[in-house]
């Protein structure tokens, strides 16, 4: 390997970590606003996004100029590959937060006040395992990141939990419907976090293996 083709992967790594950090603050900031509505922190939030998109597209282009200039292949091109796969997936879990942020701004006075404990539960699942899936990239560890596809299930069973808890909220009590079905929509961006931090932990089964455990089932993924 060349000593620019080192430089220039050492910086592409150094970029997604930063991108990283700023998902993971994003993310952590939007669930918080799901106990404490606030419509000026949505916009800070939907702010920081933006910034974030651009990391996304800086890593893209790099990835690209790299796959140019050095023509990378094995391993170099896995992580290529992946760096460019796990950014996109940050950049969507960034824009999961500023939904979620949105739909609890959206509860501001309204006569929904109780938010179903089981979100945070579910919340707290799905952030750590973004930030498992991102500790399995730094360290290559596909056991780390068969551990979050594994978890996976246990975030579905929690949103299933939620979206039947306000069902039956919303049949008992018609006038808090549209509030309601903020909260609905809130749980269901965070489960998609975990779908994301899934995709990411795949990513790094990839780079680690050089296999594609994508689209299959669960039982596949954990004892390959």
């Amino acid at each position: 390997m060349s000593v620019h083709l080192i430089r220039d992967l050492d910086n592409l790594h150094r970029s997604l970590m930063t991108m990283c950090t700023m998902v993971e603050e994003l993310i952590h900031a939007a669930v918080e606003t799901l106990a404490r509505p606030d419509l000026h922190k949505a916009q800070e939030l939907a702010e920081q996004d933006r910034e974030i998109d651009n990391y996304d597209v800086a890593i893209e282009e790099d990835c690209l100029k790299i796959l140019a200039l050095h023509q990378p292949v094995a391993t170099d091109l896995r992580r290529i590959t992946a760096v460019m796969k796990i950014s996109g997936e940050l950049e969507r879990v960034a824009d999961l937060a500023v939904h979620i942020a949105e739909r609890s701004s959206c509860l501001v006075g309204s006569t929904f006040v109780q938010v179903p404990p089981k979100i945070h539960t579910m919340a707290d699942n799905a952030v750590n395992m973004l930030h498992e899936s991102i500790d399995a990239y730094v360290n290559l560890d596909t056991a780390l990141a068969r551990k979050v596809c594994r978890q996976d299930d246990i975030v579905d069973d929690l949103n299933r939990e939620i979206i039947e808890h306000i069902t039956n909220l919303m049949t008992q009590s018609p006038d808090i419907i549209e509030p309601a079905l903020h909260m609905f929509s809130a749980s269901r961006h965070i489960e998609r976090v975990a779908d994301h931090a899934t995709n990411i932990a795949e990513d790094v089964v990839y780079l680690v293996e050089g296999e594609i455990v994508r689209h299959r089932n669960r039982s596949e993924k954990i004892a390959s």
